[in-house]
């Protein structure tokens, strides 16, 4: 009986665990396929190809993020295949599950919950004698005497015995694209806290999977080229030798694989700070930390139990030792949290400056106390995936409306690291908190239409631009704290950093011209000595700069900046920018020569 199992990924980087847990538990009695496709993918290509696989039964797998895009698929696959068994499994169905089988008549199964034990045994039966009502696990329709079909939904599957299932991580069709794709890994299943907006929350107690099996499963993906491994844990660290356990293994093993974990940041013990901060490779490891609000009354309501001053030791600890990026997350719109007390939450969390800070709004899942709970707050919501908020008693949606702005622009400029100096020059210095200037920018870039096309890089250093300097004009407080001149030459500064390559264009009228241009590097060949850096054992001659190198006049002391924090405007900095693309020389690499103000001669 050929069985095909299949989903659509958010991209085509994206793998799916759950395929590769349910084709290993049966491929040793089934012939089954993987196969994957992305939202993305034209539904006639998708339909086509599974067609041409020509299955006995397809399988998907549901989430919020796919489920409406699944279902135009399936609509089409049983016009063209009306015998094909259709199943469904996955979150987005295992919670109310009739309502499911009442609005999808096309669809003969759902799998719910834990599903490689309960799809065994409904092939099994598919297969066999059909007594579908021995599935435990399993959502089915039975005929009736009558010709007519009726909802039954049976009883659940215990949990699993983690020991006793098969690895998924050993297809040897994954191989070949190991390097390009996200491998997502699981060494355990549940979660110990009850967030009432998580599923996570339903399920009680933590289940490990052997820790020498997940070993080998490691060591084989690394050995096979995976590049990027995305651990699924709920709460990686909640045992405090096991993470330390592992964070060892990976570290002696990793071979410039990327691991990327979320985390429980308020009861990661100083012991396992220590351990990393000493002997984690930079860049190895990507912490994910969910904060979501730092407004008590708020976590209480959701059953979240967060000591946010122990968050911020452990954010903050891992930050000084310059080894890990950080992810931290927020949600907007939980309870008792207004636009003014979201505004907290954001600034304390962006005061933690980390790597990328995803905003999102709360999604009232099915099954989840949040979406039981709906009408205690006065919340409406979107009927079909994802459920997002669109206003509750406290938070309308005009406010949904201007924080969504802060999350556009929050995104294009501090999550893609494309201008960090100036960024935090202007939250630092200029406005009057971070989430003050993400809003008011993020209402002029909507006021101008900017969300509706596309941008180039040029176009989003132009944009900050015309939003600063019209923002000077304002009667505003903190515009007097605006120094154009200083914010221009931290763009530039930025803008050259954002190049593997000499710039052929730049996004500002370049002052230097031709003769002035080539005194600054007769002068910088002839005096290399009084260059920052290393410059003088580069060697450069003036044929090499002129060929590799741009140079700005900033109105400022740029290694004081970078190096305090504060701008010192005693002298101003000859700012060379050599692009040489050789190895173990990065692509983009800054020097300075401090200079008088209004003088041609270095000081």
């Amino acid at each position: 009986m050929k069985v095909v199992l299949a989903t659509l990924n958010a991209k085509y980087i994206h793998t799916s665990l759950a395929l590769r847990c349910l084709k290993a538990f049966s491929e040793r009695d089934f012939d089954i396929d993987i196969a994957e496709y992305t939202i993305k993918d034209p539904v006639m290509n998708i339909v086509s190809d599974l067609y041409a696989r020509k299955p006995k039964v397809v399988g998907f797998s549901c989430y919020i993020w796919n489920i409406e895009e699944t279902i135009t698929v399936i609509d089409m696959l049983r016009k063209i295949m009306p015998e094909i068994r259709i199943i469904l499994g996955g979150p987005e169905v295992s919670y109310d599950t009739g309502f499911w089988m009442e609005r999808l008549p096309q669809v003969d199964f759902i799998v719910i919950g834990e599903g490689e034990e309960t799809f065994h045994h409904l092939l099994t039966e598919i297969a066999g004698s059909g007594k579908y009502h021995m599935v435990f696990g399993a959502a089915y329709r039975k005929e009736l005497a009558d010709g007519t079909k009726e909802i039954r939904i049976n009883p659940p599957r215990p949990k699993l015995d983690l020991a006793t299932l098969p690895s998924p991580h050993r297809f040897p069709e994954d191989e070949p694209t190991l390097a390009n794709r996200v491998v997502y890994f699981e060494t355990s299943r549940g979660c110990p806290f009850s967030c009432q907006f998580c599923l996570s929350s339903i399920e009680v107690g933590v289940r490990y999977f052997d820790i020498e099996r997940t070993k080998a499963d490691i060591l084989y993906l690394i050995d096979k080229g995976a590049k990027l491994i995305k651990f699924v844990d709920r709460t990686f660290n909640i045992k405090r030798d096991y993470a330390l356990e592992m964070f060892r293994f990976l570290i002696e093993n990793h071979q410039g694989c990327v691991f990327q974990f979320e985390i429980t940041a308020d009861i990661m013990r100083p012991e396992v700070l220590d351990y990393l901060a000493e002997h984690a490779p930079p860049g190895i490891f990507r912490f994910e930390i969910g904060v979501q609000s730092t407004n008590d009354i708020t976590n209480e309501a959701v059953q979240r139990r967060q000591n946010f001053t122990k968050l911020t030791r452990t954010v903050v600890k891992v930050k000084e030792s310059g080894k890990i990026d950080q992810h931290l997350d927020l949600i907007a719109g939980l309870p008792h949290e207004d636009y003014n007390t979201f505004r907290k939450t954001f600034n304390d969390v962006f005061a933690l400056r980390p790597e990328e800070l995803q905003l999102g709004f709360l999604k009232m899942l099915r099954g989840t106390g949040m979406r039981l709970d709906a009408d205690k707050y006065g919340y409406i919501f979107m009927d079909r995936a994802p459920y997002e908020i669109l206003g509750n008693n406290l938070l309308p949606f005009d406010d949904i409306i201007r924080i969504k702005r802060v999350e556009d622009v929050l995104e294009k400029y501090w999550n893609a690291h494309r201008m960090d100096h100036t960024l935090l020059h202007l939250v630092e210095q200029v406005f009057d908190s971070p989430f003050d200037f993400f809003q008011q920018f993020g209402d002029y870039w909507e006021e101008r239409g900017w969300q509706r096309i596309g941008h180039q890089l040029e176009d989003l250093f132009s944009r900050l631009w015309s939003f600063l300097t019209e923002y000077k004009s304002s009667s505003l407080e903190s515009a007097y704290k605006l120094d154009l001149d200083v914010v221009l030459g931290l763009m530039k500064y930025d803008y050259f950093l954002n190049h593997n390559y000499k710039p052929r264009k730049v996004w500002w009228s370049f002052e230097l011209d031709k003769q002035e241009l080539a005194g600054w590097i007769k002068l910088l060949a002839e005096r290399p000595e009084e260059v920052s850096g290393n410059f003088a054992e580069a060697g450069l001659a003036e044929r090499e700069l002129h060929k590799h190198a741009v140079i700005e006049r900033l109105p400022f002391d740029l290694d004081h900046y970078l190096s305090e924090g504060k701008i010192k405007k005693d002298a101003d900095t000859l700012l060379l920018m050599v692009y040489r693309q050789k190895e173990g020389i990065p692509a983009a690499v800054p020097y300075t020569m401090r200079l008088g103000r209004q003088s041609r001669q270095p000081i």
